[in-house]
């Protein structure tokens, strides 16, 4: 069985190491669990995942494969039933115990949800038996019955079921899907460079214990500044128009990127790089920077980092006067051409998902001027950027 759970977690991308399963086997083999199924669960995952990404994986892994573990025989069993029910009052409302108990409790639950598993051949929709949605029955999704299993629903709507039978955690942290805030702080971490710079008022302990042996041992203390990130960011941002769409995530990134570098600037550009550039969209039309300006105030240890969909119309990167919004004197391909050649090191961060990159022509245009240094908004995306970013 131990050997059949190892290849599943191998099928479902979790990089499960040779020593780690030898670890687990070991750890079996020692008593760490009794073989509860969430005893057995979280030796797994602690003994066999080491990255975080890959926590939902190991979850789906562990669901499908473990299904009906639950009825491995528990050497627990013999704690007395009035023990388990109250634990179960602990966490229920007064009237879900009630509707609970007209339904015959929490064992005549589970076993009509077995019986109907069992006589059920086909999707069922309403009514107040199947398992299925939008019914009163105890069993299904987006029903309304007082207290029951909750399965297949997306998220809580009620927050009533005594039970929610597919509940998966972590579910944001996979390689491919979008990311929260921390997420994306631990994958741009990659990119610090830590120096130090600034008032010694930091204690060296290393440079302290050396002092006071050379003093024969009388205290000899030595300070050193403090280690600050020296990485240098320059931020542009697709603002507006089809941009909209993917606010929420680019807020994300951007809160990440300013907690973790201190060197950043930011500017606001629309769909394509142009002659200028600004840093406050309410004074867009009015508080402009020219794009040279950047050029020259920006060096080339600067790391250039694009976020924007590459949405737009062909014409907006190849030809003058090819924006939407004014008349650009030179195309959008001749500013990006321009920044590739300062800038050593680039990348364009795009929102989009990378398997729909092929549908929009812009995306592919711009992917070939940025040498194909394009990567999608996701954790690994994010990593994949930093990777350029060090090259």
């Amino acid at each position: 069985m131990h050997i059949r759970f190892f290849t599943a977690l191998r099928a479902y991308g979790v990089r499960v190491s040779l020593r780690e399963w030898l670890a687990f086997a070991e750890a079996l083999s020692k008593g760490a669990t009794r073989m509860h199924v969430l005893d057995y669960y979280h030796l797994a995952r602690t003994a066999l995942v080491k990255d975080e990404r890959q926590l939902d994986r190991f979850d789906r892994a562990f669901a499908t494969f473990y299904e009906g573990l639950e009825q491995i025989e528990d050497p627990l069993a013999a704690i007395p039933q009035e023990w388990l029910d109250a634990n179960h009052e602990l966490m229920l409302s007064p009237e879900q115990i009630a509707e609970l108990e007209e339904m015959g409790g929490w064992d005549e639950l589970l076993e009509t949800l077995k019986k109907r598993l069992e006589e059920q051949g086909e999707r069922h929709e309403g009514g107040s038996k199947w398992i299925g949605t939008g019914g009163t029955s105890p069993f299904g999704a987006y029903g309304a019955h007082g207290a029951g299993i909750r399965i297949g629903q997306h998220k809580s709507r009620l927050r009533r079921a005594v039970k929610v039978w597919d509940k998966r955690e972590f579910r944001d942290l996979d390689d491919n899907v979008e990311l929260g805030t921390r997420a994306m702080k631990l994958a741009l971490r990659k990119l610090r460079q830590l120096g130090r710079s600034g008032d010694t008022d930091e204690l060296d302990i290393d440079g302290t214990v050396r002092g006071t042996a050379a003093n024969a041992g009388w205290l000899q203390l030595a300070m050193q500044p403090e280690r600050s990130n020296r990485t240098k960011i320059l931020l542009l941002l697709d603002n507006g128009g089809s941009m909209d769409d993917h606010v929420k995530i680019v807020e994300r990134l951007f809160s990440a990127v300013r907690a973790e570098f201190g060197h950043l600037e930011t500017y606001y550009f629309h769909n394509c790089l142009y002659e200028s550039v600004w840093q406050d969209n309410a004074r867009r039309w009015t508080a402009t920077t020219d794009t040279n300006t950047l050029l020259h105030t920006y060096g080339n240890d600067w790391r250039c980092v694009f976020v924007g969909d590459a949405s737009m119309s062909p014409y907006e990167i190849v030809q003058p006067g090819g924006s939407v919004e004014h008349w650009n004197e030179e195309s959008g391909e001749t500013w990006l051409r321009r920044f590739s050649e300062h800038f050593e090191r680039m990348v364009w961060i795009n929102p989009v998902p990378r398997d729909a990159w092929d549908w929009t022509p812009s995306i592919s245009m711009l992917r070939k001027l940025m040498s194909d240094r394009m990567v999608p908004l996701n954790l690994s995306g994010i990593e994949e950027a930093v990777r350029l970013l060090q090259s």
